[in-house]
């Protein structure tokens, strides 16, 4: 790697971590905790590629960009940033930034991306100054700092103004429509109308002209499209083959499985090909657990900031919260945490107050992953070994039992992290908890086969 590199966060560890390594790359690095230095140093021509965060004691790092882009046309500028909220990311898109990572950022992910943006000529745009959404992102529960979130907000951040129709996929409450709606709300179709369409605005022969000129150029969201019959479904395969040059962006949303619709005969394959341009598939609650202590603490802070009375979530609560299934979703959570805040008789909300507020819910919901009672690991555990000591009648099994139960279940379990994370040591070792250097031993010990594979996103 080649070049100069302006690292500004207000971060002393930050800074340091990263000059030490762009060093060891083989670059310049100039490191600062002030946004005022860092356009200094971009005025004074200083840099082939920035660094920068954006909360900054003197500023914004993202309102800095078209003032950056103004003085050096074609200048790279990674942000990162500990808001873990889509609004950044599609502010950094606005702002033409080079890239865009979260906080906490993993070291080699930022080191290739800064080697592409150092190796790749930029295409210099013009300038402009960076449209502002019309909608507060805190409003917006597309809250995460997980992969499956962070790649989500990358994504949405790409596609708002492309040409295309969005498909938007996930379980009830998952937040399809907030999805939808911010692919509006951020692009250059703001200004204009979001309709969101239902089967009676399809039906006689002026639904379809009617619809379209209320979208006016527009969005036009099919909400659960899944839910059509074959009359609608026809009608709106009709709508997007006769679209004018100024039609309006067409977003679909669905919690069925189209494919399986499809293969049922109860979804057009004609239509699902028309509306799947770009698919977002917006993860489940349960899918991105590390998240919902993130999202338990904007829902209170919202509600507060609505006139109701300050709370938080004791340790044992948040434990709780975290564990749960949540069958709803961030609807659910949000809605529980909503009860909650009116409920609570302390600021501390207690673990037997989200108990209560959970208690309609079914028990085996209160774990992750289980189904049923039967399907609890720690019960199929149990089973097995009552079976594995039954089959020794009288006797007692063998010496050595401890290490052999564990190794029975560390060699799957390590097996298919490796398979979930790609292959990946580093992102294994991180998942599981354990040191690389201890991952790297259990896998010889256990003889387990490592295979590198690019994931599909």
């Amino acid at each position: 790697m080649d070049g100069t590199v302006l690292v500004a966060d207000d971060d002393r560890t930050i800074r340091t971590v990263l000059t030490q390594a762009l060093t060891r790359a083989g670059c310049k690095v100039h490191a600062t905790s002030s946004l005022v230095t860092l356009m200094r140093w971009v005025e004074e021509g200083k840099g082939d590629l920035v660094i920068s965060d954006v909360v900054m004691p003197d500023g914004n790092g993202i309102e800095a960009l078209p003032k950056i882009a103004a003085e050096r046309p074609g200048l790279p500028v990674i942000v990162i940033s500990a808001q873990n909220t889509i609004m950044t990311a599609i502010q950094a898109a606005e702002a033409e930034a080079y890239d865009y990572l979260p906080k906490p950022f993993d070291l080699p992910d930022l080191m290739k991306r800064a080697s592409r943006a150092l190796s790749q000529k930029r295409r210099v745009a013009p300038t402009q100054e960076a449209a502002t959404p019309s909608v507060p992102g805190d409003d917006l529960p597309l809250v995460g700092r997980t992969p499956a979130m962070q790649a989500l907000y990358r994504l949405v951040a790409r596609v708002m103004n492309a040409d295309l129709p969005v498909l938007v996929t996930g379980e009830s409450g998952t937040g399809k429509s907030l999805v939808a709606r911010a692919i509006h709300d951020f692009s250059d179709r703001r200004t204009m109308p979001y309709v969101t369409a239902v089967g009676a605005d399809l039906q006689g022969i002026d639904g379809p002209s009617s619809l379209l000129a209320r979208a006016r150029g527009g969005t036009i969201v099919f909400d659960e499209i899944g839910d059509f019959d074959a009359e609608a479904q026809g009608r709106i395969v009709r709508l997007l083959d006769a679209l004018p040059s100024s039609a309006p962006r067409i977003i679909a949303t669905s919690q069925q499985d189209l494919s399986k619709l499809i293969e049922a005969g109860s979804f057009r394959s004609d239509l699902y090909y028309r509306l799947s341009g770009v698919v977002l598939a917006v993860p489940a609650l349960r899918e991105r657990v590390e998240d919902i202590p993130l999202l338990a603490e904007h829902f209170l802070k919202r509600a507060e900031r609505d006139g109701a009375p300050a709370r938080q979530l004791s340790a044992d609560a948040i434990a709780l919260v975290r564990g749960y299934r949540w069958p709803g979703n961030v609807r659910q959570l949000e809605n529980t945490l909503r009860r909650l805040v009116v409920t609570a008789q302390e600021a501390e909300i207690s673990k037997a107050e989200v108990e209560a507020a959970l208690g309609a819910a079914p028990a085996e919901s209160l774990h992750v992953g289980a189904e049923e009672e039967g399907d609890r690991l720690s019960a199929s555990i149990a089973r097995h070994l009552r079976r594995y000591f039954d089959l020794h009648t009288d006797s007692l099994p063998p010496p050595g039992l401890y290490d052999r139960i564990l190794r029975e279940m560390e060699a799957p379990l390590i097996e298919i992290a490796l398979e979930a994370t790609a292959g990946n040591q580093a992102k294994c070792a991180d998942l599981l908890g354990i040191n690389r250097n201890t991952l790297r031993k259990k896998i010889t010990d256990l003889d387990i086969r490592v295979t590198r594979r690019r994931k599909l996103m």
